[in-house]
């Protein structure tokens, strides 16, 4: 009796394991088609670690990978600012430079991130002067700082998330948020 009462059991287990596991389906599901190329990204925060090394965190909105870059005690306050809601009560460096791009009639489209050599990263302001588009080379803190002001989305290229992902001596994750 107890020998059905277990096979009974193993027989539920292994069809309930295959219902749920789409064993009924009529072939396995084909993989989602590889995506490559910039992701939009979120500003996820700027930390501060106890040695006082201040980073700024990204999120791919497509794979949720993320990235730390390490920056400056002035850099992360360019972005800690408008990223809370703050407003200084005088214009800083980047307010001063959305003020020109706004009278001169530029605006700020997009910005990239677009690579990491040498343990530094490189970004790109898309800008569209009189219906053209434009392209300068930027520090990506500064890059992040305009865009988050502007409320422009800022982009990463894959293969930051992946030379990121292969730095020696990187973080386990972010410390205190500013």
């Amino acid at each position: 009796m107890k020998r059905l009462q277990r096979s009974g059991l193993v027989v539920l287990v292994l069809v309930l394991g295959g219902a749920l596991s789409g064993a009924h389906d009529a072939g396995p599901a084909a993989p989602p088609p590889a995506v490559s190329g910039a992701q939009e990204v979120t500003v996820v925060g700027v930390f501060s670690d106890p040695q006082g090394a201040h980073g700024v965190m990204l999120e791919g909105k497509r794979d949720k990978r993320r990235v730390l870059m390490v920056i400056g005690v002035a850099e992360a306050t360019a972005i800690a600012v408008p990223l809370e809601h703050v407003t200084p009560p005088r214009p800083l460096t980047h307010d001063l430079f959305l003020t020109l791009f706004g009278r001169l009639k530029v605006q700020l489209s997009k910005v990239v991130i677009t690579d990491l050599r040498n343990n530094t990263y490189y970004a790109t302001l898309h800008l569209t002067v009189d219906g053209a588009p434009m392209e300068l080379d930027s520090r990506p803190s500064d890059a992040i700082a305009l865009a988050i002001r502007a409320q422009a989305p800022v982009y990463a290229e894959d293969r930051v998330f992946e030379k990121s992902d292969r730095l020696p001596g990187a973080p386990a994750g972010p410390g205190e948020r500013i």
